[in-house]
């Protein structure tokens, strides 16, 4: 059974076999995210995590890229921009841990900064052979959100630090070795290993949802690293560290 709901903006939602697929469609911008198509996925998230229309969500990208994170061609003037931008990352960390159904990530390939962290929320990230982790923020001026302060090193321990502050590009084969990936598929096979999954662990009678609730980490929890989050962020913009790293991100694309 294969249903298609209208597009928008960024964002395409169909439903396949009761599993709702939302699929990030900017592939020459890389999936590169803006405020308002974060917001859509949050509200999209919501709107088939109440348990009473689909049995699962799937979150991946179009062409080579899951995504390239934050839209940096939309620049901000003030740190009530920054704030704007890191609340609409933070929302979709809400949405999704808040759901009563699995969501999987199906990284089909790069996923940089806010993109990334988007996945650590997710209840299995299942990748194949292009995926790639990069968290640039540290060299970049900005600092982490999306609760990834603790999601991260919930996932990955030790290797959090490493992550963010050397900023390496963890492969594949790395990311399943250090928990950061649960399995590697073929491309032709990501959608599918992702939909069968939520099959599995939603079998008739079940009760997922409470299991969820239990094994998720709490929303108080993650509430309390957004405020630390938001509060880095402020100092990064304040300092001026944020706007120099910007526009040293876009000297270099433009050399």
């Amino acid at each position: 059974m294969h249903a298609q709901s209208p597009s928008v903006g960024f964002l395409d939602t169909r439903v396949e076999r009761d599993v709702a697929v939302l699929t990030l469609r900017r592939p020459e911008k890389l999936n590169a995210l803006d405020v308002a198509t974060r917001l859509q996925i949050a509200d999209t998230v919501r709107k088939f995590g109440t348990g009473t229309r689909v049995r699962g969500i799937v979150l991946t990208g179009e062409g080579r890229a899951f995504s390239a994170g934050e839209d940096l061609s939309a620049t901000p003037t003030s740190y009530s921009e920054v704030r704007t931008a890191f609340e609409s990352f933070h929302d979709i960390t809400r949405a999704i841990v808040e759901t009563k159904v699995p969501v999987v990530a199906a990284v089909n390939g790069l996923a940089v900064g806010g993109a990334s962290e988007i996945t650590l929320c997710c209840d299995a990230r299942i990748g194949t052979p292009a995926t790639e982790y990069y968290q640039p923020e540290n060299a970049r001026g900005l600092t982490i959100s999306n609760a990834s302060s603790i999601l991260l090193s919930r996932l990955v321990g030790n290797h959090a630090l490493r992550m963010v502050l050397g900023s390496p590009r963890i492969g594949a084969e790395e990311a399943v070795a250090i928990g950061l990936l649960d399995e590697i598929v073929t491309p032709q096979h990501l959608l599918t290993r992702a939909i069968d999954l939520i099959v599995e662990w939603t079998p008739d009678d079940n009760t997922t949802a409470l299991h969820l609730e239990l094994l998720r980490p709490r929303l108080d929890d993650i509430e309390k690293a957004f405020a630390r989050e938001d509060i880095a962020a402020q100092k990064s913009w304040e300092s001026g560290v944020f706007s120099a790293g910007i526009a040293r991100f876009w000297s270099a694309q433009n050399t």
